[in-house]
């Protein structure tokens, strides 16, 4: 460009004495296309360790939106920009640095019916990992997948399991596996028996002592107070007469396990009770505390984060825009919390959690945060990935062993969405068709809150086969709006703990025989 010179400012990587890369004695016969110079520079960021690993990119891709072109990026050119160069920030959204690139591992998914085993699969398999799932639904969500290279059905956690542990163990013993992935609350079980699972494949769980704390929603509650960190006034109770004796409304209602969609119940007035003291002893909740929280109207965030041996690594947060079945999250947005990271950082090293672990809070106000349930795993990590931290990479390093440095925060801003779950909770709220062909219309125009937003669950253009339960649900979602609660109560399958399946665990001393 006129006026400037080879010695001249560039945003980048580049060789402090560029202007040589030109100089020749050979004369030139044909114009060179281009010149490519490696610096030390960009060999020390990448972690390299030879000279051809730092002109090597797997190609991957920057998620598109629904029923929009896939963007692919090989080297340094991408299939959308004019000039086929490498778009400014176009590495963060999707492999934020190149130390995220391991070689291709063989995992295996200690489950394959839930949103976060749905959204680690799409990740993995961009990453060019060999995954494999075992899950006891034979049609589970991440069956639908074209990353998926075996599915194992296996018993289910919730129904048998020491029959579940004795199927991990043998396959693992019997297939190649570089890591065992506990995507959900399999790692309940699987950290009992963590030594033994060591033995075959890599796994980064913490110890089970620790794992059960963060578990349970009255010992998190416990542990909270313990601390000294914010939560909503709580009560624990323990007796079917004790939460008939509560009379300050309205309230929220926890059994101490269980996900957020299955046992836990709002309370708007003491005429509500008997029937959720009927629910909480169907589901044998009087084993253990129950949890009674204050009603806070406030924005609900998450935060998901990785840890080595009780130090923080990475973490993401993000708020809730919209609210889909089962009060998961349709529509999210990544923000930043420093405060929520302080108070994480002191949660792992009490507990020198090793692994991954999530939070769920509220934000009654800018700078307050008030911790209302705990997930002791990686809970969908899309929207991380998509704002440039690849936590579920940071993981894997994690699980073989690496050190890595900790991660810098991602990008606030990146809107994501579930196409799933926003339909489903239309047809939960609504019951309308008409309503339900709306939401299908502001998903596929972008509209309203999914304006700028991305789908973060099915990528249609990257996973075909990833939408077929999305349609499915869709095309029944129309003809009877009424079916929602039967989809959504599929979800709460075998896959997943119990009381029972708690209590069978707690007996076990080393692997089940």
């Amino acid at each position: 460009m006129q006026g400037e010179t080879a010695w001249g400012p560039v945003n980048g990587f580049v060789a402090s004495r560029s202007a040589t890369a030109t100089k020749t004695d050979t004369p030139i016969i044909e114009v060179p296309q281009s010149i490519s110079v490696v610096t030390r520079d960009q060999i020390e960021t990448r972690r390299n360790q030879t000279l051809r690993r730092c002109n090597t990119r797997r190609a991957f891709w920057h998620a598109p939106r629904w029923l929009h072109h896939a963007v692919f990026w090989l080297r340094a050119f991408s299939s959308h920009q004019q000039d086929s160069t490498w778009p400014e920030n176009a590495l963060s959204p999707v492999m934020p640095t190149s130390e995220a690139r391991t070689s291709p591992l063989r995992i295996l998914l200690s489950e394959g019916s839930s949103t976060s085993a749905r959204e680690a699969i799409t990740i993995l398999g961009m990453q060019g990992h060999h995954v494999e799932v075992c899950d006891p639904d034979p049609r589970c969500f991440g069956r639908f997948s074209r990353f998926v290279r075996r599915f194992h059905r296996c018993p289910g956690l919730g129904v048998d399991p020491a029959g579940y542990v004795t199927f991990v163990l043998a396959l693992l013993a019997r297939r190649p596996f570089d890591v065992l992935l506990p995507i959900h609350e399999q790692g309940y079980a699987l950290s009992k028996i963590r030594e033994a699972i060591e033995k075959h494949v890599a796994v980064a769980l913490p110890a089970h002592a620790a794992y059960q704390q963060a578990h349970s929603k009255a010992s998190f509650s416990r542990l909270l107070s313990g601390l000294d960190l914010p939560q909503p006034r709580t009560l624990l109770v323990s007796t079917s007469e004790d939460v008939l004796a509560l009379d300050r409304f309205p309230l929220i209602l926890k059994a101490a396990t269980g996900t957020a969609s299955r046992t836990v119940w709002p309370v708007r007035g003491a005429h509500e009770l008997a029937a959720v003291v009927r629910e909480l002893a169907r589901c044998g909740a009087f084993a253990d505390d129950i949890v009674a929280q204050e009603f806070i109207d406030a924005p609900v965030e998450h935060a998901q984060a990785v840890f080595d041996r009780g130090r923080l690594l990475g973490m993401h947060a993000y708020r809730q825009i919209a609210r889909g079945a089962g009060g998961g999250d349709a529509v999210k947005e990544s923000v930043d919390r420093p405060l929520v990271r302080e108070h994480l950082t002191r949660i792992g090293k009490h507990l020198d959690w090793h692994g991954a672990l999530s939070v769920d809070y509220l934000t009654p106000g800018a700078n307050d945060v008030l911790y209302i349930d705990c997930n002791p795993r990686l809970v969908e990590p899309m929207n991380a990935l998509l704002a440039g931290h690849d936590l579920l990479g940071l993981l894997l390093r994690v699980t073989r062993g690496v050190s890595p440095e900790a991660l810098v925060p991602g990008r606030a801003g990146v809107r994501t969405h579930l196409a799933l779950q926003a339909l489903l909770g239309c047809a939960m709220r609504s019951r309308s068709r008409l309503e339900l062909l709306r939401e299908c219309r502001r998903l596929l125009m972008r509209t309203g809150v999914y304006r700028g937003s991305q789908e973060e669950l099915t990528p249609l253009r990257i996973d075909w086969p990833s939408v077929i339960p999305t349609v499915f649900a869709a095309a029944l979602l129309l003809i009877r709006p009424g079916a929602a609660e039967h989809l959504v109560s599929k979800g709460w399958g075998d896959h997943l703990l119990n009381p029972e399946s708690i209590r069978v665990i707690e007996g076990w001393n080393g692997p089940p025989v």
